[in-house]
């Protein structure tokens, strides 16, 4: 069976997470190449203070891109702590959602922004419409990401892969310093998928991360090591027929 060198990958690999103890793990290794995180993931993961997590996060990690949430759904207010995340760090991105929780477009916000040199991740986008739109604004501003869910928009029955093979047409067509992020991947393929579609980033959470090393298997020795595992398992459990 091939071999798979991850390492040769040419998308790069963002951890996605909230557990501080994994992410300095992570930091160390060379495959992965940025982080970010959000209120859910910071809410699971036991986080309290998001502001301590966040600048103690970033005084570990100084040199890859980190990626925190605003958490307001008023646009004055959205400003004020994208200002403020801004200001922890050099490698910040400040992950603005591409609207409010009522639906209104953040796109005014995101090209004034952008054009004051904050570093912007536009998340939770779904549509090539809001992509044109938020590519648009994000245009001749400062580095910037957009944040297509692709495993989300898989999840309602639609391939993503064309999907984000034109999102990536646009981004490229508006501006080369924009970056497509691959969000919400649901299986370890769908690493070789966003790389198929030419993405440039995806995310991934620790338990895709550790399905990796599977990439290359032999599925005659995965067949017999499933097989041993059932057996076991029966054996454990003490079950009789």
């Amino acid at each position: 069976m091939q071999s798979f060198n991850p390492l040769e990958l040419r998308i790069k690999i963002f951890a996605d997470g909230a557990d501080t103890a994994s992410i300095l793990m992570l930091a160390k290794d060379p495959l992965i190449k940025g982080f970010t995180t959000n209120p859910t993931l910071m809410r699971k993961s036991g986080v309290t203070d998001y502001m301590a997590f966040s600048r103690d996060l970033l005084c570990e990690i100084p040199d890859k891109p980190v990626s925190f949430e605003v958490l307001s759904d008023d646009q004055a207010e959205m400003k004020r702590q994208a200002l403020k995340i801004a200001s922890w760090g050099k490698n910040v991105y400040v992950k603005i959602p591409v609207t409010n929780s009522l639906g209104l477009p953040s796109y005014g916000l995101i090209h004034e922004l952008s054009h004051a040199g904050v570093m912007i991740n536009v998340t939770a986008v779904f549509t090539l419409d809001q992509v044109r739109s938020v590519c648009r604004e994000l245009a001749g501003g400062a580095p910037a990401v957009v944040s297509v869910f692709a495993g989300r928009i898989a999840d309602c029955g639609r391939d993503p892969i064309p999907h984000m093979k034109e999102a990536l047409k646009i981004c490229r067509d508006m501006d080369h310093g924009i970056e497509l992020l691959w969000a919400s991947p649901r299986e370890a393929l769908n690493i070789l998928h966003a790389e198929e579609s030419g993405t440039d980033i995806i995310t991934l959470t620790p338990d895709l991360l550790q399905k990796m090393k599977l990439f290359g298997k032999d599925l005659d020795a995965f067949s017999r090591e499933t097989v041993l595992m059932f057996k076991d398992d029966g054996e454990k459990a003490g079950y009789i027929i």
